[in-house]
């Protein structure tokens, strides 16, 4: 029996819904099982955060499925922050899953990519990090990770380099390229996949370029991977 299709049990509470994003020219929507996000993945951006740019092994944290964003969705403000930063990443959408996936096989196992913000309540994770704390307090929260739709690679193919842009009202914040990213997409598969059996419907989000910063309320972030997709989100 497969619990979590079978809605002939008796649920004590409301079942969580499914979140699924959007398959880009289709109506077919993508459904998602668990959001994995690189850390520290370009050099620069390392640098800013005070880190040693130098490659070492890659680590990760979570978002939880339902702090996704639908495209064209505006962004709360979220709660006891007062300093919530952008940061621009490309994603990639896992469609076959596994287990030690060798680095020359890993991009067999992806079904398309998007573009996804990473929103930080930087002050909270800034308090994590002293404590030695997990990070979830800021970065996992509600409506923490904007998305857009899902292309698959039969339309796209890999891309491997392109701008990974983000604007706010218009001015560059962020300018870097994929091709500058530190552990590559078929080297964070195969890593990650060493931690953890991916599943179809994963979602990883895989680092961000320098040049992040805070929004206020009324800021319209505008963010792009090119030959992927771009977002444009609104802070209310």
């Amino acid at each position: 029996m497969n619990i979590q299709t079978d809605l002939s049990l008796d649920l004590v509470v409301d079942a969580p819904q499914l979140v699924t994003l959007p398959v880009a020219e289709s109506d077919a929507r993508f459904p998602v099982h668990r959001i994995y996000c690189v850390g520290r993945n370009y050099a620069a951006h390392a640098v800013e955060m005070g880190h040693d740019p130098e490659k070492e092994p890659p680590f990760f944290f979570q978002k939880a499925p339902d702090t996704i964003l639908q495209p064209g969705e505006n962004f709360p403000y979220p709660a006891q922050s007062e300093n919530v930063h952008y940061e621009m990443e490309h994603v990639i959408a896992i469609g076959k899953g596994g287990s030690d996936i060798a680095v020359a096989d890993a991009l067999d196992h992806v079904y398309g990519y998007g573009v996804g913000l990473d929103m930080t309540r930087r002050d909270l994770q800034g308090v994590a990090k002293k404590m030695g704390r997990p990070w979830e307090v800021g970065k996992s929260f509600e409506h923490s990770a904007p998305m857009s739709a899902i292309h698959p690679v039969a339309k796209i193919g890999h891309p491997a380099e392109g701008a990974v842009t983000l604007k706010v009202n218009g001015a560059l914040k962020q300018d870097g390229d994929l091709n500058q990213l530190i552990w590559k997409s078929e080297e964070v598969i195969s890593y990650l996949s060493g931690l953890f059996t991916l599943q179809p419907g994963d979602l990883i989000m895989t680092g961000t370029p320098a040049g992040v910063g805070a929004v206020v309320r009324g800021d319209v972030m505008e963010g792009a991977v090119a030959g992927i997709d771009a977002i444009a989100v609104t802070v209310v």
